[in-house]
């Protein structure tokens, strides 16, 4: 058979997940994914278990919904929130399956209704990966809405790179078999955990690696607050290392943006090359 026709391990599996079907035993008994390492606190071991032999994680529609400018949280969820609390985890890898620390990773989703929040930013928040690469988020499961089935959406972003934009899905729902834009390989690993549930996904982008170097881990500081009334028109020169808040207005290479999202600014990050943290003016 053709390697380009072969159906990895993962996707077989996930598949088999989204139809309600039994896997094939030989397929179980795999290497564990990277993400199980995620309790010890330690980067995971160079492994293909980060993508099983797939292509990196395959993009989809943004949807009508997204907004930018979403607060920097963890978790989606106040001790008042309807719906079953579910914990979303993982790691971000690049092709030669090491974890990429400082990713962006800018979640939104239905509430337990199925409506999204348009006016404010309930479901909506953004993160970094940590120096493992790790990520985790603390929401509730989706509701539906007409049309589609459960899903969460995410732009995935690491330093100076393109962004990727997805969803996640769940297995066993019996919308993935109507849903026209579900993808079986965008499924996450769920299980019940009372009084909620946990997944897990890992992220794999179109970035470069060797086998034998892990990207270079820089430190989350908090930003410093300004805003755009503060700045002259046109902002300042955008600088590494500066805490930049939503609306703070920056000059690079001469031409103005915006700030969309409260970030401290590294090399990589420069406004060209970061659509999902600043706007061109």
């Amino acid at each position: 058979m053709d390697e380009e026709n072969k159906l990895s391990r993962k996707t077989v599996l996930k598949a088999a997940l989204a139809a309600g079907v039994a896997a094939p035993v030989a397929l179980i008994g795999g290497p564990a994914l990277a993400r199980t390492t995620v309790a010890s606190g330690q980067a995971p071991e160079l492994t293909p278990a980060c993508d099983d032999g797939d292509d990196p994680t395959p993009p989809q529609t943004e949807g009508p919904y997204f907004k930018p400018n979403s607060p920097q949280r963890t978790s989606l969820v106040t001790p008042n929130t309807q719906g079953t609390r579910l914990t979303v985890s993982g790691y971000v890898f690049g092709l030669g399956c090491l974890p990429i620390s400082r990713v962006l990773l800018d979640f939104w989703q239905a509430d337990v209704n199925g409506a999204y929040d348009n006016v404010g930013y309930t479901f909506r928040g953004h993160q970094f990966t940590n120096d493992q690469g790790a990520f985790s988020l603390s929401t509730i499961v989706p509701g539906l809405y007409p049309g589609r089935t459960r899903h969460i959406h995410v732009k995935v972003q690491a330093p100076g790179r393109p962004v990727l934009t997805t969803q996640l899905y769940f297995p066993n729902e019996p919308r993935n078999n109507t849903d026209s834009i579900f993808d079986p390989r965008l499924l996450m690993t769920v299980r019940d955990a009372p009084p909620g549930r946990q997944a897990a996904f890992d992220f794999v982008l179109n970035v470069p690696q060797t086998s034998t170097t892990r990207p270079t881990s820089t430190t989350q500081t908090t930003p410093t607050t300004s805003t755009s009334t503060s700045n002259p028109p046109g902002g300042t020169t955008w600088a590494a290392g500066t805490g930049y808040s939503a609306g703070t207005r920056v000059t690079y290479s001469g031409r103005g943006y915006v700030c969309l999202q409260a970030h401290t600014a590294q090399p990589g990050w420069e406004p060209p090359s970061t659509p999902a943290l600043w706007r061109a003016e």
